[in-house]
């Protein structure tokens, strides 16, 4: 069974005291097939600074990988392992459109199909399990504790155990590298 995150989130009463709006399981949970990465959508913003107006939950509406541009994302992801998410990636009906999902998958990486590319900074914390993070050139074992500072470069992740990882991802919208 998969992991339930629990998310609160503070703001303003009519009065203007502080109050805790929401707190439950993150209702904004996408994955693309059985057995595929799941997505975690905690909050988001959408300029900088952030707006922190209003009541509503930001992360009700459909999947977006990247932030609004001048936006933000904090997200979790849990990677299963690879035997079965790459399955899942290259299996009959699951495609990926690049240009609607924001980024560029390169398909000359048959090491791993899932290398992609945003015009971001992310910062990537693991919160349990080990991954590796996979780029053009190198690859670095994470473990639980470990963060990445990720800046717009191509990359995977590769889930080489038996369980699923969690990593906790904050994306921020940059300038492409170039």
């Amino acid at each position: 069974m998969a992991r339930e995150f629990r998310r609160i989130v503070s703001g303003h009463d009519e009065t203007g005291a502080s109050v805790f709006l929401m707190d439950g399981p993150a209702p904004a949970v996408f994955q693309v097939a059985a057995g595929a990465t799941r997505v975690i959508e905690l909050w988001e913003t959408d300029a900088a600074p952030a707006d922190n107006s209003g009541v509503s939950d930001v992360t009700d509406h459909p999947m977006r990988l990247p932030p609004a541009p001048g936006g933000s994302k904090f997200r979790i992801v849990e990677f299963p392992p690879d035997a079965q998410r790459i399955a899942a990636l290259r299996g009959e009906g699951v495609h990926h459109d690049a240009e609607k999902e924001g980024y560029v998958r390169d398909l000359k990486h048959a090491r791993h199909p899932g290398f992609h590319k945003t015009d971001t900074i992310d910062y990537a914390i693991v919160l349990s399990g080990e991954i590796y993070a996979l780029m053009d050139k190198g690859e670095r074992l994470m473990q639980t504790g470990d963060v990445l500072v990720q800046r717009g470069t191509n990359h995977a992740w590769s889930n080489r155990t038996d369980a699923p990882v969690h990593v906790a991802f904050v994306l921020i919208d940059a300038k492409p590298a170039p």
